[in-house]
């Protein structure tokens, strides 16, 4: 049975994908994070590997010591980029290691995106990296996570965070003209075709996943009928969103404490650009989806019902 390796496993993205390799069967699956956690451990149900992501030659040697044949990487930003490049090198370097996923789970980005917003220069270099590598790697792109409109009420290991629509209080900030239809796909869906992707004799560069394709006016539509409210609504123009200024929610003044307003501003500058650009309205000639008919994938509209539906 082939082992698997998810980097970053415990929370967000990565534990996702961990439970639908545990609840499937067909693989073991192993994390790695920077501490041992036993209660987590238990809670998954997947042994945590303690690495240091410093040490090409003691991350090698890891991937070694436990057969791993396959690395996702699913690591939080904030260890900084050196740790996602020097996974790449361990993986190339380990003699069982033969593929590697990405951590992109989204869209892609130019080293020019990555200057306005350095916080995803990352994943261009970690891209450029494995190019440069003997590993068979990819990357699932998926739009944006549709998670974002049910938390904290649905179900959701990503961190909570109000994004275009402010469901406690009634109101929306829309980046430009909402008109640009955007793909959204909830981060289970993603993970039950990470699974089916494990399976394949063959990896594409990229491997999208369509949950649904909606503009942001009609995510706006939406929210209101599912609240059974009209919403006030705002729209950002382009200049605003290049300047890294959005129009307010009141839901954002209780992320201040921890991040700071004006770190927000510029990440929903940024995510509001790529909507509103087209670049998340992906149109790819195949798709997991049709690979896989047997998994359908939730809607936008399904999410905001079973999150905040009045019964």
């Amino acid at each position: 049975m082939s082992i698997i390796a998810v980097a970053g496993g415990t929370g967000a993205m990565g534990r996702t994908i961990v439970e639908a390799i545990v609840r499937d069967g067909t693989y073991n699956v192993v994390i790695l994070a920077r501490t041992a956690n036993p209660e987590k451990e238990a809670e998954i149900g997947a042994r945590i590997i303690s690495v240091g992501y410093s040490d090409i030659n003691q991350l090698r040697s890891t991937l070694e010591t436990f057969s791993i044949s396959t690395v996702i990487s699913t690591l939080n930003s904030s260890l900084g980029i050196e740790s996602e490049l020097n996974l790449i090198q361990a993986a190339s370097k380990s003699v069982v290691t033969r593929r590697y996923v990405a951590n992109v789970w989204g869209i892609t980005y130019t080293p020019e995106e990555s200057k306005v917003f350095p916080a995803v220069e990352g994943k261009v270099l970690a891209m450029q990296a494995l190019e440069g590598s003997s590993l068979e790697w990819t990357y699932f792109l998926n739009g944006f996570l549709s998670d974002y409109f049910v938390m904290p009420l649905g179900k959701s290991h990503m961190t909570p965070l109000v994004v275009l629509v402010d469901m406690f209080h009634n109101t929306a900030s829309v980046p430009g003209s909402g008109s640009v239809p955007v793909v959204l796909t909830y981060s289970f869906d993603i993970a039950k075709f990470v699974v089916k992707a494990l399976g394949l004799d063959h990896w594409e560069k990229e491997m999208y996943v369509i949950g649904d394709r909606l503009t942001l006016n009609e995510v706006v539509a939406l929210a209101e009928k599912t609240k059974g409210a009209k919403f006030s609504v705002t729209h950002d123009s382009m200049e605003d969103l290049q300047a890294g200024k959005v129009s307010e929610l009141p839901a954002h003044k209780d992320y201040y404490a921890y991040f700071p307003k004006d770190q927000l501003q510029g990440l929903l500058a940024f995510f509001g650009m790529m909507w509103e650009s087209g670049k998340c309205n992906l149109k790819p000639v195949g798709t997991l989806n049709q690979r896989f008919p047997e998994i359908e994938t939730a809607t936008v509209e399904f999410l905001f019902q079973s999150a905040w539906g009045q019964g």
